[in-house]
Formats: C-alpha cells, structure tokens, sequence
C-alpha cells in the first residue's frame, strides 16, 4: 500500500521537529560556531527583512589620577548599529503513485527521513556563502593571512602559518575554537599527521582537531586543485547568530496532493525564514534585487560592512597553498 506524506507527517507538529534536527546534524551548531537562542528567534520572526542588531562600544579613555580637588571628567559610552539580513528558502519534493509501485518502497516516508539532513546541508552552504561575502569586504582586511602569494614554502600551510592566522585576534585569540576546510586541506594535514581524531562522549564518530581547534569539513570551502590553494576560516563560540523565525502568513509546512495526476502525486512544502549572521559585520543591503537575497548577493563583499571593532569579530580567514 502506497503511503502518502500526510500519512506520515503531522504539519503543524513537523516542522519544529525539523528545525531541531536540522540543528543537531549541523557540525557547525554542534561546534558551537552557529549560536542559536530565543532572542535570536524573536528577531527572526519580526517585522520587516532588515534586523537591527545594535551594541555598545567598549569603554575607552584613560583613567584619572585622583585628587583632593575638582571633579572628575565623564566620558559616554558610544553604541553602534549591527544590521542582519532575514533570509527566506523555500522546497517542494514530490512522488507519484506509480514511482512508489514500481520501486516497491516509499518515496514519501524517504522524503521525510531527509528533510533535516538537506536543510542541514543548506545552512552550511548559505553559511560558506556569507563568509565568502564578508571577506571580499575591504573592511574585513585586516582579519586575512594571505600567505598564498608568497614563493616557495612561505607560501604552505603549516602549524605556524596558522599560529600567525590566529595572531590576527591578538590577546583575543583563545577565542579562536573551531576551524572550517576543505577535505582536500584535512587530507593534507592528515597525512602530515597535524590532525587529532578524538572520540568525544555521545559522539559516534571521532572529531578532528587542528592545533587544538575543532575541524568542520565541507567542500563548498573553495579549494583550487590546479594551483593547490586553499582556504580555512577560523572561528569563535557564538561568531554567527542563528534565529529561526516566522510570520503568521508564512505556512512553514504544508502537505499536499494532486489528485488529477495519473497515479496521483504527493507533495511537501516546506519554507523557512531564519538570519544566519556573522555578529559585528553589518548587511549594508547594497546589492539585493528581491525581498530576499540569493546566495550570489550574500556572497557580494559590497553588502557587508564590518562595525564591530576587529578583534571582536571572531572570524579570521587564512589562504595558503598545500604542497
């Protein structure tokens, strides 16, 4: 008996379920890079796609000697504005009657089982995306150590080419606790063996570790094979804002079927509003054409401005090439 996605699927229940383990398959959110908490939902579920993050400056000013007369001289603290973009995804998957009698299996309880590991993998490709962006920024200059340029072995990743990459934070740098590459650049450090596998508690698998640092791999990171250069951006706990939201007129999920359709065709909905924001980098909306940008405007160096002060931003990128 062919089973239809309304049979397996409760909408109003599901797509909670979907955000969460969206969240939990997502190496990102588990390293703690990805920050996700209510405040940020809220955000997220507000009016209007532009969301105003704003922030305090530090305290500066030196301190006064004290005397037995006169008063002292107040400075004000100064605030700033961090600006967030609302992003909005959408996906429809489909499968018919007849696919499901000749498969002799159930494409709409599939569809269901992959929904979170797709939205997983999506994140993290619109993650890459806004890195990508944020450092073709020119004010994101001084938070890059480019040393692929360089001749010979000055050019290749080593141990202490990333100490270097990590002294672009100064006394900030033990902020500095994951760092995301391309599987070729992991092969690389492997085989030089420059990477730790541990088998943390609860995890099935063992986690990579660099120079004390947690490893994410994805090959969206960009990696030129004819040239061998490569990229890795280094990370702080809580260095990109995740707020999942929604808006009353927005159906998350919905379950639906064309009855008109040969063998009749099943079908699931389901859309997403969120920001995924790097903190102290503001979206300056210079290029985007549409209610909502597309991965190539995210990826626009023009739409972000960096406002946080650099050591504050816990992102730091590193070029290099790999021998």
């Amino acid at each position: 008996m062919t089973t239809r996605i309304s049979d397996v699927i409760q909408p109003e229940v599901f797509n909670p379920y979907v955000i969460q383990k969206t969240m939990e398959l997502s190496a990102l959110y588990q390293s703690g890079i990805i920050q996700n908490d209510s405040e940020f939902d809220s955000l997220a579920s507000g009016p209007n796609t532009l969301v105003n993050m704003p922030f305090w400056n530090d305290l500066t000013g030196d301190s006064e000697v004290m005397m037995d007369t006169g008063d002292l001289t107040p400075s004000k603290i100064g605030s700033n504005k961090d600006v967030a973009r609302k992003h909005g995804r959408a996906k429809a998957w489909g499968a018919n009657g007849l696919s499901a009698l000749l498969s002799g299996d159930d494409p709409m309880g599939a569809i269901a089982s992959l929904v979170a590991s797709y939205w997983a993998r999506e994140m993290q490709k619109i993650t890459i995306a806004t890195l990508e962006g944020v450092f073709a920024s020119t004010t994101m200059k001084d938070k890059v150590h480019d040393i692929s340029t360089l001749e010979g072995n000055a050019s290749l990743l080593t141990g202490e080419s990333f100490i270097d990459a990590n002294q672009l934070m100064g006394d900030a740098k033990d902020l500095l606790t994951g760092v995301l590459m391309n599987s070729a650049v992991e092969a690389y450090l492997a085989k030089r063996q420059l990477i730790d596998y541990v088998q943390e508690a609860g995890q099935s698998t063992r986690i990579p570790y660099f120079m004390n640092k947690r490893v994410i791999v994805d090959d969206g990171i960009p990696y030129d094979t004819a040239n061998k250069i490569g990229t890795m951006y280094l990370f702080g706990s809580g260095a990109i804002a995740l707020g999942n939201g929604s808006h009353p007129n927005i159906i998350e999920t919905e379950v639906d079927r064309n009855k008109m359709a040969s063998s009749g065709e099943d079908f699931l909905i389901n859309r997403k509003i969120f920001i995924l924001h790097p903190r102290g980098v503001k979206w300056t909306e210079k290029k985007a054409l549409d209610i909502f940008p597309t991965n190539a405007e995210i990826q626009t160096g023009t739409n972000w401005e960096r406002v946080y002060e650099p050591k504050a931003v816990r992102i730091v990128k590193h070029n290099f090439k790999i021998a």
